[in-house]
């Protein structure tokens, strides 16, 4: 090479080209080492709801929407009368200022209690499986219950003025310990009488067996 042109500069020998198959060290990976998990490997999940899982593969039944109706119904019909009655109050002793917001308050309480009917039917949920009957629900603090078979003394289906209107039904599971009984509101009433008499032939079945 000619000096006038100079030290060239310097050049990195290029890397060889991977061979097809080749594998390469890679770090190692795991909590704090910011590389991805082992392939084949599933990563953790962490959810608190996996207690709450059916199991089986069973799907969970949900409960119908009548059932957020119906108490959003419910709580309207109970504000009628308080709110009348505390509205008459405030405007007698208060302003009619005090009087707008006692309705503002109640209408506000109606709304709220209304959209966590609807929360609480969403968490609500039961599935049959072999042996037992789990249900589970609750917004703030979910639950779940397991109510074997064969420790059931009976079922009874219960309704109220509103629920037989709008054509819903109570299911309750009887047991001899009050803290394992089980609810299933807001069924349509077709639904909660199947399901009483399927619980009431395995509650049968169950009881003969042991």
């Amino acid at each position: 090479m000619n000096a006038s042109h100079g030290t060239p500069p310097f050049e990195p020998a290029a890397h060889p080209p991977a061979q097809q198959g080749a594998a390469y060290p890679s770090t190692p990976s795991g909590p704090g080492r910011g590389g991805p998990p082992p392939v084949g490997v599933p990563a953790p999940v962490y959810r608190a709801d996996q207690a709450f899982a059916p199991g089986d593969d069973l799907p969970w039944s949900p409960l119908s929407k009548r059932h957020s109706l119906h108490r959003l119904l419910s709580a309207a019909l109970w504000a009628v009368p308080v709110g009348g009655v505390g509205g008459f109050l405030v405007w007698t002793n208060g302003t009619p200022v005090a009087t707008v917001l006692w309705g503002v308050a109640v209408v506000l309480t109606v709304v709220l209690m209304g959209a966590v009917a609807e929360l609480d039917r969403r968490s609500f949920g039961y599935a049959e499986r072999a042996n037992d009957l789990i249900v589970t629900h609750g917004v703030f603090v979910k639950r779940l219950i397991v109510v074997p078979y064969g420790r059931m003394q009976f079922v009874d289906v219960t309704a109220g003025l509103l629920e037989r209107w709008m054509g819903i039904a109570t299911v309750r599971m009887h047991t001899a310990a009050a803290a394992t009984d089980a609810t299933i509101p807001g069924l349509p009433s077709a639904e909660a009488a199947s399901l009483r008499d399927r619980l009431a032939q395995k509650g049968d079945e169950r009881s003969m067996g042991l």
